[in-house]
């Protein structure tokens, strides 16, 4: 007999032999046994009081529904075993399984094959390592760092919106200390 893991050999699994001084049968009844009786009897329960399950239900007589089913159903389930798990972790596995991705890649979800990827909208501002300045349009709330000679321009767009504009001056060597502009909240700035 090999054994692959020690959990195995020390998997018991808990029964019930006496309640008070009644002993049950030689073997016990298993917990998980009682466990799935009473799940199952609730349920029965619930589903009683449905539109047209509980009429199903209702038709059939009280030790039959109430006893004998569910007995037989947690018997059933106690025994089972599903690649070696018992039944509530299979089931609990392969609702998972069911309600998972199904792509994975990098073991992520991923879209399915054939759809378009797009990145999301990217930012780019120069470094001003070019000799100009080059045209750019932004709107803040944000900074701007100008190491080039210049001329700020203030003027209003439509409806008051307030605008900057920065304009470089010709034939002028760039500042020894930058200037650091702060941009409030939807002011825009157009350089160039």
């Amino acid at each position: 007999m090999e054994i692959r893991s020690y959990r195995a050999v020390f998997d018991l699994e808990r029964r019930i032999y006496r309640v008070d001084r009644l002993r049950l049968n030689p073997g016990g009844i298993p917990l998980r046994g009682v466990i799935y009786f009473l799940a199952i009897l609730v349920a029965t329960l619930l589903a009683s009081g449905l539109p047209l399950v509980g009429k199903a239900i209702g038709a059939l007589p009280w030790y039959l529904r109430d006893l004998a089913l569910p007995v037989a159903s947690a018997t059933v389930l106690s025994v089972i075993r599903i690649e070696g798990r018992p039944f509530h972790l299979a089931a609990y596995a392969l609702l998972r399984y069911g309600a998972g991705a199904r792509r994975f890649a990098g073991m992520r979800s991923c879209s399915a094959p054939g759809t378009c990827w797009r990145p999301e909208e990217i930012v780019m501002l120069p470094d001003g390592s070019e000799k100009k300045m080059r045209r750019l349009r932004y709107t803040g709330p944000g900074a701007v760092l100008v190491t080039a000679a210049h001329e700020c321009i203030e003027t209003s767009g439509p409806l008051g919106a307030p605008r900057l504009r920065l304009r470089e001056l010709p034939e002028q060597r760039a500042l020894t200390e930058g200037q650091v502009i702060a941009l409030a909240r939807d002011i825009r700035l157009r350089i160039g």
